[in-house]
């Protein structure tokens, strides 16, 4: 390559690969986040010829949304006579076909050796015997290993290259230097879930990655220099591009349509409410600060209407980028959205009264740990394994009967560090590399003024409740998919821990007062909790109260439960046993869908409570707690469009991909799911790394989907003017709004509060819906 180096080129290409994350820190983004430069429906043509699969809603999935009228026929109508096509909506899904339903990897053969490799050497201890010469690195050790593999084809021709560069070149030597782009983008596509993992490791440089690395580089030299020796397809063949073009522009055409009839019924939701400030009421008993996750929307509307109280939405790491440093292993673990550097990291100290029951629950930890590691070796090595199930089998088979007639006895899963946050108070340290030293007060201080400037946040009830949330379930390899999407799919238990402590801190307050004007009241106290999006409980880690304040939380918590039993209700369609089949739900090892986590999210709404507060939103919307009065130069509305709004586009998308092509995009479904190396999860004995959420999260059955496969909708209530400001400083979101992965409805109080789809140009009028499909 004269004109680029293959380093280059392959930096190039790597921009179309996701990032897959481990099961243990799973996070929902984007699959086709290395096109958001594009306009949606270009992205969306471009994937297609890379590697296939299905990126908009097949016919089947339009016409069922059709005929539960879903999709407004005068809107799709309208748009179809607006392309020129006079055809009878009710008629024009009968006339096309899914074009990859049958789809023949003519590469299968390839994908499965590579594959045999990949999952040998990345494995990150749950193979007892590793692969040989590991630490020589992926392509080093798979050239000592090929020659004696027929499979790749080398054993015909022991010479391989030295360096993984020359591989590459060689391989393309028999093409014009224009195409190996092109080509080296096409290969790394073939498999994105593997591609993907490696670009974790190498951005994340894990202590897996510094002992037995592999790059992006290596791995393509291994397909490359295999492909060639076994006749596999190196360059993507003419694709049918022009002819499924013809039928997506259709299909397109039917998702604006119905995006927009959901939009139509969402503003008529909230033009039913009052949209002007309402009228200062008595203060709160009490104020419940939830994450702005949509399963946070049905919790929050019971609660309030239990009592007196005031509920508030933001981003559930609730503004601390930290990492979490878990107590009793000594792992170090993302709490914050993956776009942010974690500036903090959070250790737990144990408290001068509780160092005895600290000391006895790290104990125990380190006994339960042993004693899983001792059987799983008598389960694995080679010399005791038949023996061990011989003596054991009897024992399992009585646990597995009692574990599927009695669905367990207790929350075990994540239920254990309860201890923790009762005997320990969490520590703020700077992040590695600093790793030591004090936080300043001041910095402290602007944590906690920060939160409460995003939320428009000026006044307080004797208890205010930070509440993150977490999910529990049992035998699930896709258990932190459930967790917190703001916090790197962990709970968001430690971040709001963190947050309350230093808001009950005197001296933050007295900061707050002296420099910010915030006034902090001495009888108010803030607590920590933790809202199980299973069961619908809400866990408060007590802090020291009053006798007045331990009245007031005595009637919250009966009001708790009592929000509880009405969501779970509500969200079950059991009655009275919801809350019961919520629990086992949360215990049955056998539960393939033990909650539906973000599914059904389209819409994210940036306001005050006042807009919703009285409407149920069917846990369809993240909710964002903004007030525009008290950011007038719309630095707190810049802050929240350009993290909370980017992030629940990229779950917003995942759960998109993950619908319309849940092999492709998605996980597959659990019934075959086989974990490989503790970190990702494959269909069967093999083939690509699945990225995406089960099937099981986005279908109803095997063939009924659950979520709508709608692109994020964010209603914002904002002057036009700021709205525009903040976009016209950022680039990266203007071009979001522009490409159509997001579309932007503006609430404009200084207009009325009518809502307008936002356009460069904005007035007061609402434009037309725009339509536009662009040319690959």
């Amino acid at each position: 390559m004269k004109n680029k180096t293959i380093s280059q080129s392959i930096g190039n290409a790597a921009k179309s690969i996701r990032t897959t994350w481990p099961l243990y820190s799973f996070v929902t983004s984007n699959p086709l986040a290395g096109h958001e430069d594009l306009h949606f429906f270009d992205a969306v043509m471009k994937s297609k010829m890379l590697s296939g699969g299905d990126l908009l809603p097949n016919p089947a999935i339009l016409r069922r949304a059709f005929e539960q009228g879903e999709i407004d026929q005068d809107k799709i109508s309208g748009l179809l006579a607006e392309h020129g096509i006079d055809w009878p909506a009710g008629e024009i899904l009968e006339s096309f076909s899914d074009h990859d339903k049958y789809h023949v990897n003519e590469n299968a053969t390839l994908d499965r050796v590579v594959c045999k490799y990949l999952m040998a050497f990345m494995d990150e201890g749950l193979a007892e015997w590793e692969m040989p010469f590991k630490k020589e690195g992926f392509y080093n050790a798979w050239r000592k290993l090929a020659v004696y593999d027929k499979e790749t084809g080398c054993h015909k021709n022991g010479t391989i290259p030295h360096s993984p560069e020359e591989a590459i070149t060689i391989a393309l030597a028999a093409y014009p230097e224009e195409e190996h782009e092109a080509i080296i983008e096409y290969q790394l596509n073939a498999l994105p879930g593997w591609a993907g993992y490696i670009k974790f490791r190498t951005e994340n440089d894990s202590p897996w990655q510094q002992h037995y690395p592999i790059t992006l580089g290596e791995y393509l030299a291994v397909r490359l220099w295999t492909a060639v020796h076994t006749g596999a397809k190196i360059k993507p063949a003419e694709n049918e591009i022009a002819a499924i073009k013809s039928s997506y522009t259709i299909q397109y055409l039917w998702l604006q349509a119905w995006e927009k009839s959901w939009q139509d019924r969402l503003i008529s939701k909230l033009s039913l409410q009052e949209p002007a400030e309402a009228e200062k009421q008595a203060l709160p008993d009490a104020q419940m600060v939830f994450c702005i996750d949509t399963r946070s929307e049905l919790i929050r509307r019971h609660i309030e209407a239990t009592g007196n109280y005031e509920t508030f939405g933001y981003a559930g790491f609730f503004g601390i980028a930290m990492d979490y440093t878990e107590p009793t292993t000594g792992i170090v673990s993302k709490s914050c959205p993956p776009i942010l550097n974690s500036a903090y990291n959070v250790t737990e100290v144990p408290a001068h009264e509780s160092v005895a029951d600290f000391h006895t629950f790290q104990n125990n930890a380190e006994r339960n740990l042993f004693k899983k590691y001792f059987l799983k070796r008598m389960k694995n090595l080679l010399p005791s394994a038949f023996g061990f199930v011989e003596t054991s089998g009897l024992a399992y088979g009585l646990l597995l009967l009692v574990r599927s007639l009695f669905k367990g006895v207790s929350l075990r899963s994540k239920r254990k560090q309860d201890a923790v946050e009762h005997c320990c108070t969490p520590a703020l340290l700077p992040a590695k590399p600093a790793g030591t030293g004090e936080i300043s007060l001041e910095e402290q201080s602007i944590m906690v003024k920060t939160a409460f400037d995003l939320m428009g946040w000026t006044t307080f009830s004797p208890l205010v409740l930070f509440i993150g949330h977490g999910s529990h379930s049992s035998n699930n390899p896709f258990a932190s998919s459930l967790d917190c999407g703001a916090c790197a799919a962990s709970p968001g238990r430690h971040n709001a821990r963190m947050l309350a402590q230093l808001a009950n801190l005197p001296t933050v307050r007295k900061i707050l007062q002296q420099d910010h004007n915030v006034t902090i009241p001495d009888s108010t106290v803030f607590i920590a909790g933790e809202h199980n999006t299973v069961t619908d409980e809400i866990t408060l880690f007590d802090t020291p109260l009053t006798i007045g304040q331990s009245t007031h939380l005595a009637k919250l918590k009966a009001d708790l439960k009592r929000a509880r039993l009405q969501a779970t209700a509500e969200r079950l369609g059991h009655g009275k046993h919801s809350s019961n089949m919520a629990l086992l739900n949360a215990r049955d090892w056998s539960q393939t869908r033990p909650e539906w986590g973000l599914a059904k999210n389209a819409g994210f709404i940036i306001g005050p409570r006042a807009l919703t507060r009285n409407i149920n939103l069917e846990s369809q919307c993240f909710l964002h707690s903004y007030h525009w009065k008290s950011d007038p130069d719309a630095t707190a509305l810049e802050a929240i469009m350009q993290g909370p709004m980017v992030v629940t586009q990229w779950i917003n998308n995942h759960y998109y991909f993950a619908t319309v092509d849940n092999e492709k995009f998605g996980g597959g479904t659990k019934i075959t799911h086989n974990v490989t190396g503790k970190f990702g999860v494959v269909q069967g004995n093999g083939g690509d790394l699945k990225g995406g959420l089960p099937l099981q999260s986005v279908n109803s059955s095997d063939s009924e989907i659950y979520h709508a496969p709608l692109r994020l909708c964010v209603v914002i209530q904002a002057p036009a003017a700021s709205i525009r400001k903040v976009l016209e400083r950022n680039e990266k979101l203007n071009t979001l709004i522009r490409n159509e992965w997001i579309s932007l409805l503006v609430m404009d109080p200084q207009s009325g509060n009518g809502i307008t789809t936002y356009s460069d140009e904005q007035t007061s009028e609402a434009p037309e819906h725009h339509v536009s499909i662009h040319s690959y």
